[in-house]
């Protein structure tokens, strides 16, 4: 949209937050949000697989041995939820 028309009626507006497509966070890359970014330490890392669950964004990547990866930053938003549940402080939260 590259102009706003103040005379349209409220009743002809694109509905917000309206989530159209399941799945379809993929398709927009929104780690630019983050104001503190988690760091993977994986040497404390046990694999104990409760911080990829908890991800609101996916962006704790898993490979095919079920072992997690470092974060995809594209997607992570610093939400902090990952550092909050991993027992052993293999995610640090940084600014």
């Amino acid at each position: 949209m590259s102009e706003i028309n103040t005379n349209t009626p409220m009743e002809d507006l694109t509905i917000g937050g309206n989530i159209y497509e399941a799945g379809n966070a993929v398709n927009f890359k929104t780690g630019d949000w983050r104001s503190v970014r988690p760091v993977y330490i994986e040497e404390k890392c046990k694999q104990c697989g409760l911080c990829f669950p908890v991800c609101p964004d996916n962006a704790i990547p898993v490979n095919k041995e079920l072992k997690r990866e470092d974060f995809n930053y594209d997607y992570c938003k610093g939400c902090g939820v990952c550092a909050k549940v991993c027992p052993f402080q293999a995610i640090e939260m940084q600014v």
